[in-house]
């Protein structure tokens, strides 16, 4: 699907706005101006009793308003629209990258926003690479981003370009308060040459100029997301014995490319405190941060370098809220099934506020985004079948918004790329090989990515096939 609307390249008399301005961001959240996001999970005692019940209702098959096809279970009264299929033409004329992940409305223009979607791919799938060969860092690899446009008042996806090109892995990311995107790559390699591990920023309505932001750090990167107050960046770590860091830039507010420099972060003033086991929730600890002397080094990681930094299992998503910083532990645990943190950088303190105990609770969140209403929507990324989006509430009460139902056979790709010309050739090889006789095969497994709310709209990706979906409903009638 094409549209009018102007690639970045071209003239426009509209300039892009960041979403929120630096004071609105500061007061009450990365998306709108919300009540206080967690403040009373380290005590649960203080949480507000909700005038409504947690979650939306039993989760039913919900046919999507573009295809026709039931392709997740939601509560009643939602509705959906998808859009992205990978391989599906943009209008820069090059399909649709697969493998989407992070992702976030980070500008716009009038009644149209910019999301800005990770595409978490290395040396195969389509290229991500911009038009003409710009935003590229190794020419070689084919992770990268691209740019979706959406009219939030049509409630229509107008068109898509790539955005940047040349990485690997680019998993989650995180928005900033001055209208662009922090692409991170799940890696630590040399690829063709080119050292890999990197954040690159991308701008809403733009193109990145593909150059790695080397002093933020080169380990295997997972999320970021600035406290606007500060402009300090705070970034997670994808690996079994990972860290929570701190980039301080030397520059203006809103420059991350002027240089800077980065810590990771020590607790109670010990060394190597180790947050992978089971934890009381309510838990706090005392930060302190030490810095790590070569951020981009090639011999030794990030994580050796400081030698005091808390031991944290797999740091995935990491997100801005009312003045504090959530992060998780996609697999930390005594049941290995995930744990969310708190980091409040004014007192200096980071609190336990969830640790998963069963799978019906979650299993292995991964990204996550705060409501607008203050709770937590965490996308699913470990052993269930099928996948779900899971809320977790201020007094720490999890329940099932979504499920991944996508199943697909040819007649069902065939429907998709009438509406979205270049999907169904993505798939002739990997659909209609189940062993079951029915020539359907399933992507309920793969996870979700990528959530994150604007006005009355929750904008979220599964994985594989690669989509993107918009979901609106009665949000009034529950805790998100």
């Amino acid at each position: 699907m094409t549209s009018n609307i102007t690639l970045p390249d071209q003239a426009n008399a509209q300039d892009p706005q960041p979403l929120v301005n630096r004071r609105d961001f500061i007061k009450g959240g990365s998306m709108v101006a919300a009540g206080s996001a967690f403040a009373a999970m380290s005590n649960r005692a203080a949480a507000a009793n909700l005038p409504y019940s947690d979650s939306y209702g039993p989760l039913m098959p919900v046919a999507d308003k573009a295809t026709g096809l039931e392709l997740l279970a939601l509560p009643e009264g939602f509705e959906y629209t998808s859009f992205g299929w990978t391989g599906s033409m943009q209008a820069d004329g090059q399909p649709t990258p697969g493998a989407h992940d992070g992702m976030a409305p980070v500008a716009s223009k009038g009644s149209v926003i910019c999301l800005v979607r990770n595409h978490e791919q290395s040396g195969g799938g389509h290229t991500s690479a911009p038009r003409g060969g710009r935003g590229v860092y190794n020419p070689a690899q084919r992770g990268g981003t691209s740019n979706v446009l959406f009219d939030v008042v049509q409630g229509k996806f107008l068109s898509s370009y790539n955005s940047l090109g040349g990485t690997i892995r680019n998993c989650c990311g995180g928005l900033t308060p001055w209208g662009s995107w922090m692409s991170c790559e799940e890696t630590y390699q040399n690829a063709q040459g080119f050292y890999h591990g990197y954040i690159f920023e991308v701008p809403g309505f733009g193109i990145s100029d593909g150059q790695p932001i080397r002093e933020m750090g080169r380990f295997s990167h997972e999320a970021a997301a600035v406290d606007p107050a500060t402009g300090y960046v705070y970034e997670t770590e994808d690996t079994g014995q990972s860290g929570f860091y701190k980039f301080v830039p030397d520059g203006v507010w809103g420059d991350l490319k002027s240089g800077g420099s980065l810590y990771a972060m020590v607790l109670d003033n010990t060394a190597r405190i180790d947050l992978r086991g089971g934890l009381v929730e309510g838990s706090v600890w005392d930060v302190s941060w030490q810095e790590v002397p070569d951020p981009d080094a090639f011999n030794q990681s990030c994580f050796a370098q400081a030698s005091d930094a808390a031991i944290i299992e797999r740091g995935e998503g990491c997100w801005y809220d009312d003045g504090k910083i959530f992060f998780v532990s996609t697999s930390g645990g005594a049941a290995n099934l995930g744990q969310i943190f708190c980091y409040d950088p004014r007192k200096e303190t980071l609190t336990i506020v969830f640790e998963s105990q069963s799978r019906d609770q979650v299993d292995g969140p991964d990204n996550i985004a705060v409501s607008p209403r203050g709770n937590i929507l965490m996308c699913e990324d470990g052993g269930s079948n099928p996948k779900r989006l899971v809320g977790l509430t201020l007094d720490g009460n999890t329940f099932h918004f979504a499920e991944n139902r996508i199943a697909l056979d040819q007649g069902d790709l065939a429907t998709i790329d009438a509406i979205y010309p270049g999907t169904q050739a993505n798939f002739l090889t990997s659909v209609g090989n189940s062993t079951d006789g029915s020539n359907r095969r399933s992507f309920s497994s793969s996870e979700w990515a990528g959530a994150c709310f604007h006005d009355r709209w929750l904008f979220v990706n599964i994985q594989t096939p690669g989509v993107t979906f918009a979901i609106t409903g009665p949000w009034e009638n529950g805790a998100l």
